[in-house]
Protein backbone atom coordinates (compact mmCIF):
# COMPACT_ATOMS: atom_id res chain seq x y z
CA UNK A 1 0.00 0.00 0.00
CA UNK A 2 2.88 2.41 1.30
CA UNK A 3 4.76 1.75 -2.14
CA UNK A 4 1.64 2.67 -4.48
CA UNK A 5 1.00 5.90 -2.49
CA UNK A 6 4.48 6.84 -3.08
CA UNK A 7 4.05 5.73 -6.79
CA UNK A 8 1.33 8.63 -7.50
CA UNK A 9 2.75 11.90 -9.15
CA UNK A 10 3.19 15.14 -6.87
CA UNK A 11 0.31 17.00 -5.43
CA UNK A 12 1.21 20.78 -5.25
CA UNK A 13 -0.36 22.51 -2.41
CA UNK A 14 -1.61 25.19 -5.18
CA UNK A 15 -2.25 25.38 -8.77
CA UNK A 16 -4.86 28.01 -9.99
CA UNK A 17 -7.89 27.18 -12.45
CA UNK A 18 -7.02 29.62 -15.42
CA UNK A 19 -9.68 28.28 -17.40
CA UNK A 20 -11.45 31.64 -18.73
CA UNK A 21 -10.89 34.76 -20.27
CA UNK A 22 -7.55 35.07 -19.33
CA UNK A 23 -5.85 34.71 -22.56
CA UNK A 24 -8.03 36.73 -24.56
CA UNK A 25 -7.87 39.56 -22.45
CA UNK A 26 -3.80 39.48 -22.35
CA UNK A 27 -3.92 39.27 -25.49
CA UNK A 28 -5.99 42.83 -25.49
CA UNK A 29 -3.08 44.22 -23.87
CA UNK A 30 -0.59 43.30 -25.82
CA UNK A 31 -2.72 44.28 -29.19
CA UNK A 32 -3.60 47.68 -27.48
CA UNK A 33 -0.02 48.64 -25.83
CA UNK A 34 -2.02 49.03 -22.35
CA UNK A 35 -0.07 47.00 -20.01
CA UNK A 36 0.56 49.24 -17.51
CA UNK A 37 -1.41 50.53 -14.53
CA UNK A 38 -3.16 53.62 -17.07
CA UNK A 39 -4.47 50.35 -18.73
CA UNK A 40 -8.43 50.05 -18.74
CA UNK A 41 -8.70 46.57 -17.34
CA UNK A 42 -7.84 48.25 -13.90
CA UNK A 43 -10.52 50.77 -13.55
CA UNK A 44 -12.95 47.75 -14.98
CA UNK A 45 -11.66 44.94 -12.44
CA UNK A 46 -11.94 47.61 -9.48
CA UNK A 47 -15.71 48.31 -10.02
CA UNK A 48 -16.78 45.25 -11.37
CA UNK A 49 -14.98 43.78 -7.84
CA UNK A 50 -16.32 46.27 -5.98
CA UNK A 51 -19.93 45.85 -7.12
CA UNK A 52 -19.14 41.82 -6.04
CA UNK A 53 -18.12 42.84 -2.54
CA UNK A 54 -21.00 45.47 -2.17
CA UNK A 55 -18.91 48.52 -1.96
CA UNK A 56 -19.23 51.87 -3.98
CA UNK A 57 -15.05 52.04 -4.17
CA UNK A 58 -12.74 49.51 -5.12
CA UNK A 59 -8.47 50.99 -4.98
CA UNK A 60 -6.48 48.54 -6.94
CA UNK A 61 -3.07 47.88 -5.39
CA UNK A 62 0.33 45.56 -6.12
CA UNK A 63 -0.67 43.16 -3.31
CA UNK A 64 -2.52 42.21 -0.25
CA UNK A 65 0.23 43.75 1.76
CA UNK A 66 0.45 46.87 -0.01
CA UNK A 67 -3.76 47.50 0.56
CA UNK A 68 -3.24 46.97 4.53
CA UNK A 69 -0.27 49.84 4.25
CA UNK A 70 -2.38 51.90 2.28
CA UNK A 71 -5.26 51.22 4.34
CA UNK A 72 -3.58 51.99 7.54
CA UNK A 73 -2.31 55.20 6.11
CA UNK A 74 -5.25 56.35 4.94
CA UNK A 75 -6.53 56.44 8.70
CA UNK A 76 -3.86 58.48 9.43
CA UNK A 77 -3.06 55.81 11.56
CA UNK A 78 0.44 56.66 13.61
CA UNK A 79 2.91 57.23 16.38
CA UNK A 80 0.52 57.17 19.86
CA UNK A 81 -2.39 54.89 18.13
CA UNK A 82 -3.11 51.36 18.92
CA UNK A 83 -4.61 48.76 16.46
CA UNK A 84 -6.09 45.59 18.15
CA UNK A 85 -5.99 42.23 15.77
CA UNK A 86 -5.17 38.67 16.24
CA UNK A 87 -1.82 37.44 16.77
CA UNK A 88 -2.70 34.59 14.67
CA UNK A 89 -2.46 36.01 11.13
CA UNK A 90 0.02 36.69 8.27
CA UNK A 91 2.97 39.15 9.41
CA UNK A 92 1.78 41.82 6.72
CA UNK A 93 -1.50 42.89 9.19
CA UNK A 94 1.37 43.38 12.07
CA UNK A 95 3.93 45.07 9.61
CA UNK A 96 1.47 47.71 8.22
CA UNK A 97 0.64 48.96 11.98
CA UNK A 98 4.72 48.66 13.49
CA UNK A 99 5.83 50.09 10.12
CA UNK A 100 3.45 53.26 10.97
CA UNK A 101 4.94 53.74 14.20
CA UNK A 102 1.97 52.43 15.79
CA UNK A 103 1.01 49.75 18.65
CA UNK A 104 -0.25 46.03 17.66
CA UNK A 105 -2.39 45.07 20.91
CA UNK A 106 -2.77 41.63 20.10
CA UNK A 107 -5.99 38.95 20.32
CA UNK A 108 -5.85 34.90 21.02
CA UNK A 109 -7.69 32.80 18.57
CA UNK A 110 -10.68 30.95 19.05
CA UNK A 111 -9.95 27.26 18.84
CA UNK A 112 -12.67 26.02 16.86
CA UNK A 113 -12.86 28.69 14.28
CA UNK A 114 -9.08 29.84 14.15
CA UNK A 115 -10.00 33.41 13.94
CA UNK A 116 -9.92 35.87 16.78
CA UNK A 117 -11.82 35.32 20.29
CA UNK A 118 -14.20 38.07 19.57
CA UNK A 119 -14.89 38.35 23.36
CA UNK A 120 -11.27 39.57 24.19
CA UNK A 121 -11.28 42.68 22.10
CA UNK A 122 -13.56 44.59 24.68
CA UNK A 123 -10.60 44.26 27.86
CA UNK A 124 -8.24 45.58 25.26
CA UNK A 125 -9.44 48.65 24.28
CA UNK A 126 -7.82 52.09 25.90
CA UNK A 127 -8.31 55.66 24.87
CA UNK A 128 -5.13 55.23 22.12
CA UNK A 129 -7.48 52.18 20.52
CA UNK A 130 -7.85 53.89 16.58
CA UNK A 131 -9.19 50.53 15.18
CA UNK A 132 -9.79 47.05 14.80
CA UNK A 133 -8.44 44.77 12.32
CA UNK A 134 -10.25 41.93 11.60
CA UNK A 135 -8.73 39.04 9.80
CA UNK A 136 -11.36 36.34 8.03
CA UNK A 137 -8.57 33.05 8.10
CA UNK A 138 -8.84 30.53 6.01
CA UNK A 139 -12.55 29.83 5.09
CA UNK A 140 -14.53 31.18 8.15
CA UNK A 141 -14.94 34.84 8.87
CA UNK A 142 -14.85 36.73 12.00
CA UNK A 143 -18.37 37.08 13.38
CA UNK A 144 -18.37 40.38 12.59
CA UNK A 145 -21.34 42.05 14.33
CA UNK A 146 -19.78 42.51 18.12
CA UNK A 147 -17.22 43.99 16.35
CA UNK A 148 -19.02 46.28 14.31
CA UNK A 149 -20.81 47.50 17.98
CA UNK A 150 -17.50 47.35 19.65
CA UNK A 151 -16.60 50.34 16.78
CA UNK A 152 -19.79 52.27 17.38
CA UNK A 153 -19.51 52.24 20.67
CA UNK A 154 -16.03 53.37 21.50
CA UNK A 155 -15.92 55.37 17.95
CA UNK A 156 -13.24 52.95 16.27
CA UNK A 157 -12.59 52.19 12.90
CA UNK A 158 -12.46 49.16 11.10
CA UNK A 159 -9.83 47.73 8.83
CA UNK A 160 -11.05 44.65 7.32
CA UNK A 161 -8.74 41.90 5.86
CA UNK A 162 -10.49 39.50 3.62
CA UNK A 163 -7.29 38.68 1.51
CA UNK A 164 -8.66 34.81 2.05
CA UNK A 165 -12.09 35.28 2.34
CA UNK A 166 -13.77 35.91 -1.76
CA UNK A 167 -16.98 34.90 -2.21
CA UNK A 168 -17.15 34.17 1.90
CA UNK A 169 -20.15 36.46 3.46
CA UNK A 170 -20.84 36.49 7.62
CA UNK A 171 -24.64 37.03 8.40
CA UNK A 172 -25.55 37.16 4.62
CA UNK A 173 -23.24 39.78 3.84
CA UNK A 174 -20.63 39.79 1.72
CA UNK A 175 -16.81 39.51 3.67
CA UNK A 176 -15.49 42.67 2.35
CA UNK A 177 -18.43 45.04 3.20
CA UNK A 178 -17.57 45.92 6.60
CA UNK A 179 -14.65 47.56 6.83
CA UNK A 180 -14.20 51.66 7.21
CA UNK A 181 -11.65 50.15 4.85
CA UNK A 182 -11.42 46.28 3.23
CA UNK A 183 -9.19 45.17 1.63
CA UNK A 184 -8.32 41.53 -0.48
CA UNK A 185 -5.04 39.89 -2.18
CA UNK A 186 -5.28 38.28 -5.54
CA UNK A 187 -2.00 36.21 -4.74
CA UNK A 188 -2.50 32.84 -6.94
CA UNK A 189 -3.89 30.93 -4.19
CA UNK A 190 -7.04 33.02 -3.51
CA UNK A 191 -10.37 31.81 -4.83
CA UNK A 192 -9.36 35.12 -7.52
CA UNK A 193 -5.86 35.54 -8.59
CA UNK A 194 -4.10 38.31 -10.85
CA UNK A 195 -0.59 36.61 -10.13
CA UNK A 196 0.77 39.31 -7.48
CA UNK A 197 -2.04 42.16 -6.45
CA UNK A 198 -4.66 43.39 -3.95
CA UNK A 199 -7.41 45.83 -3.32
CA UNK A 200 -8.73 48.33 -1.23
CA UNK A 201 -12.72 48.41 -1.01
CA UNK A 202 -15.04 51.22 0.92
CA UNK A 203 -18.20 52.99 0.74
CA UNK A 204 -16.37 56.22 1.85
CA UNK A 205 -15.03 58.37 -1.37
CA UNK A 206 -12.67 60.19 0.53
CA UNK A 207 -10.88 57.85 1.74
CA UNK A 208 -11.01 56.15 -1.71
CA UNK A 209 -9.55 59.22 -3.40
CA UNK A 210 -7.02 59.19 -0.39
CA UNK A 211 -5.98 55.48 -1.26
CA UNK A 212 -5.83 56.41 -4.71
CA UNK A 213 -3.34 58.86 -4.41
CA UNK A 214 -1.55 56.96 -1.63
CA UNK A 215 -1.05 54.16 -4.17
CA UNK A 216 0.50 56.54 -6.91
CA UNK A 217 3.49 58.05 -4.86
CA UNK A 218 0.87 60.68 -3.80
CA UNK A 219 1.16 62.99 -7.41
CA UNK A 220 -0.74 65.68 -7.62
CA UNK A 221 -3.46 66.65 -10.64
CA UNK A 222 -1.96 70.30 -10.71
CA UNK A 223 1.87 70.11 -10.00
CA UNK A 224 2.35 66.33 -10.94
CA UNK A 225 5.95 66.52 -9.39
CA UNK A 226 5.32 68.35 -6.54
CA UNK A 227 4.45 66.04 -3.26
CA UNK A 228 2.44 67.30 -0.24
CA UNK A 229 2.88 63.65 1.49
CA UNK A 230 5.14 60.18 0.79
CA UNK A 231 2.79 57.49 -1.19
CA UNK A 232 4.02 54.09 -2.56
CA UNK A 233 3.45 53.35 -5.78
CA UNK A 234 1.44 50.08 -5.49
CA UNK A 235 0.10 50.47 -8.87
CA UNK A 236 -1.63 47.03 -10.10
CA UNK A 237 -1.29 46.54 -13.79
CA UNK A 238 -3.82 46.08 -16.73
CA UNK A 239 -1.98 43.16 -17.22
CA UNK A 240 -3.09 41.97 -13.44
CA UNK A 241 -6.33 43.60 -13.59
CA UNK A 242 -7.11 41.76 -17.27
CA UNK A 243 -6.09 38.23 -15.54
CA UNK A 244 -8.35 39.55 -12.67
CA UNK A 245 -11.54 40.41 -14.63
CA UNK A 246 -11.18 37.03 -16.26
CA UNK A 247 -11.12 35.11 -12.88
CA UNK A 248 -14.07 37.37 -11.70
CA UNK A 249 -16.38 36.18 -13.77
CA UNK A 250 -15.77 32.86 -12.92
CA UNK A 251 -16.32 33.20 -8.77
CA UNK A 252 -19.38 31.68 -8.75
CA UNK A 253 -18.34 28.48 -9.65
CA UNK A 254 -14.94 29.05 -8.06
CA UNK A 255 -17.30 28.94 -4.88
CA UNK A 256 -19.02 25.85 -5.51
CA UNK A 257 -15.68 23.72 -6.57
CA UNK A 258 -13.91 24.89 -3.23
CA UNK A 259 -17.00 23.77 -0.89
CA UNK A 260 -17.27 20.32 -2.94
CA UNK A 261 -13.82 19.72 -2.41
CA UNK A 262 -14.19 20.90 1.46
CA UNK A 263 -16.97 18.59 1.28
CA UNK A 264 -15.02 15.65 -0.13
CA UNK A 265 -11.96 16.11 1.93
CA UNK A 266 -14.86 16.05 5.30
CA UNK A 267 -15.90 13.45 3.84
CA UNK A 268 -13.29 10.88 3.90
CA UNK A 269 -11.61 12.40 6.60
CA UNK A 270 -14.59 12.27 8.98
CA UNK A 271 -13.74 10.24 12.27
CA UNK A 272 -9.51 10.25 11.80
CA UNK A 273 -8.54 9.56 15.37
CA UNK A 274 -6.01 12.41 16.04
CA UNK A 275 -7.41 15.46 13.50
CA UNK A 276 -9.29 18.22 14.28
CA UNK A 277 -11.08 19.15 10.76
CA UNK A 278 -12.30 22.97 9.93
CA UNK A 279 -15.61 23.55 10.97
CA UNK A 280 -18.69 23.38 7.87
CA UNK A 281 -20.16 26.28 9.65
CA UNK A 282 -20.85 28.15 12.26
CA UNK A 283 -24.48 30.50 13.36
CA UNK A 284 -23.18 33.00 11.10
CA UNK A 285 -21.03 31.56 8.22
CA UNK A 286 -20.49 28.61 5.78
CA UNK A 287 -16.77 27.75 5.83
CA UNK A 288 -15.66 28.58 2.11
CA UNK A 289 -12.41 26.01 2.76
CA UNK A 290 -10.24 28.51 1.15
CA UNK A 291 -7.52 26.26 2.65
CA UNK A 292 -8.37 22.87 4.23
CA UNK A 293 -6.64 23.53 7.33
CA UNK A 294 -5.84 20.35 10.12
CA UNK A 295 -5.32 20.42 13.64
CA UNK A 296 -3.17 17.72 15.44
CA UNK A 297 -4.87 16.20 18.52
CA UNK A 298 -2.80 15.72 21.45
CA UNK A 299 -2.66 11.91 21.41
CA UNK A 300 -0.83 12.23 17.90
CA UNK A 301 3.40 11.82 18.82
CA UNK A 302 4.23 14.64 16.38
CA UNK A 303 3.81 18.23 15.25
CA UNK A 304 2.82 20.23 12.27
CA UNK A 305 6.37 20.40 10.71
CA UNK A 306 7.04 16.26 11.24
CA UNK A 307 3.49 15.41 9.73
CA UNK A 308 4.08 17.33 6.62
CA UNK A 309 7.49 16.38 6.40
CA UNK A 310 5.58 12.42 6.38
CA UNK A 311 3.55 13.71 3.73
CA UNK A 312 6.28 15.36 1.94
CA UNK A 313 7.83 11.74 1.31
CA UNK A 314 4.53 10.87 -0.82
CA UNK A 315 4.98 13.92 -2.95
CA UNK A 316 2.52 15.76 -1.35
CA UNK A 317 2.21 19.78 -1.14
CA UNK A 318 1.42 21.35 2.30
CA UNK A 319 1.86 25.02 4.33
CA UNK A 320 2.38 25.61 7.98
CA UNK A 321 -0.21 27.24 10.02
CA UNK A 322 0.66 31.12 10.70
CA UNK A 323 3.07 31.99 13.03
CA UNK A 324 1.53 34.50 15.52
CA UNK A 325 2.84 38.09 15.84
CA UNK A 326 4.03 37.70 19.29
CA UNK A 327 6.45 35.09 18.69
CA UNK A 328 8.10 36.57 15.44
CA UNK A 329 11.75 37.00 15.81
CA UNK A 330 11.31 40.40 14.52
CA UNK A 331 9.21 41.49 16.51
CA UNK A 332 10.96 40.65 19.63
CA UNK A 333 13.92 41.92 18.66
CA UNK A 334 12.21 45.47 18.38
CA UNK A 335 11.30 45.03 21.69
CA UNK A 336 7.18 44.01 21.02
CA UNK A 337 4.77 41.20 23.15
CA UNK A 338 7.41 40.88 25.73
CA UNK A 339 6.15 38.29 28.14
CA UNK A 340 2.98 37.57 26.34
CA UNK A 341 1.47 34.76 25.63
CA UNK A 342 -1.96 33.47 23.79
CA UNK A 343 -1.90 30.04 23.89
CA UNK A 344 -4.71 29.17 21.25
CA UNK A 345 -2.28 30.70 18.55
CA UNK A 346 0.66 29.27 19.75
CA UNK A 347 -0.93 25.84 19.64
CA UNK A 348 -2.34 26.71 16.27
CA UNK A 349 0.93 27.28 14.99
CA UNK A 350 2.80 24.43 15.94
CA UNK A 351 0.10 21.73 15.37
CA UNK A 352 -1.91 23.11 12.08
CA UNK A 353 -0.90 23.19 8.78
CA UNK A 354 -3.09 22.70 5.31
CA UNK A 355 -3.00 19.93 2.33
CA UNK A 356 -3.82 20.68 -1.02
CA UNK A 357 -6.59 22.72 -2.03
CA UNK A 358 -5.92 24.40 -5.46
CA UNK A 359 -8.64 25.42 -8.24
CA UNK A 360 -7.14 22.82 -10.09
CA UNK A 361 -6.69 20.18 -7.43
CA UNK A 362 -9.10 17.09 -8.98
CA UNK A 363 -10.78 14.11 -6.75
CA UNK A 364 -8.92 11.33 -7.46
CA UNK A 365 -5.56 13.72 -6.12
CA UNK A 366 -8.19 14.49 -2.61
CA UNK A 367 -8.38 11.09 -1.75
CA UNK A 368 -4.31 10.69 -2.60
CA UNK A 369 -3.73 12.64 -0.27
CA UNK A 370 -6.71 11.38 2.32
CA UNK A 371 -5.57 7.98 2.17
CA UNK A 372 -1.23 9.57 2.76
CA UNK A 373 -2.28 11.43 6.08
CA UNK A 374 -4.58 8.21 7.19
CA UNK A 375 -1.27 6.49 6.63
CA UNK A 376 0.98 8.29 8.43
CA UNK A 377 -1.16 9.12 11.34
CA UNK A 378 -1.16 5.53 12.14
Amino acid sequence: MTHNLKTIGPVPVNTPALVGNERAYLDECIDTGWISSEGPFVREFEDAFAARVGRKYGVAVSSGTAALQVAVAALDIGPGDEVIMPTFTIISCAAAVVRAGAKCVLIDSDPATWNMDVSQIEAKITPQTRAIMAVHTYGLPVDMNPVLELAKKHNLNIIEDAAEAHGLTCRGKPCGSFGDLSIFSFYPNKLVTTGEGGMVVTDDRALAEKCQSLRNLCFQRERRFVHEQLGWNFRMTNLQAAVGKAQLEQMDRFIEQKRRMGRRYTELLAGTAGLQLPLKQTEYAENIYWVYGLMLGDEIPFDAAEAMRRLGEYKIGTRPFFWPMHDQPVFQKMGLFASERYPIAEKLAKRGFYVPGGLSLTDDQIDHVAKCLKTILK
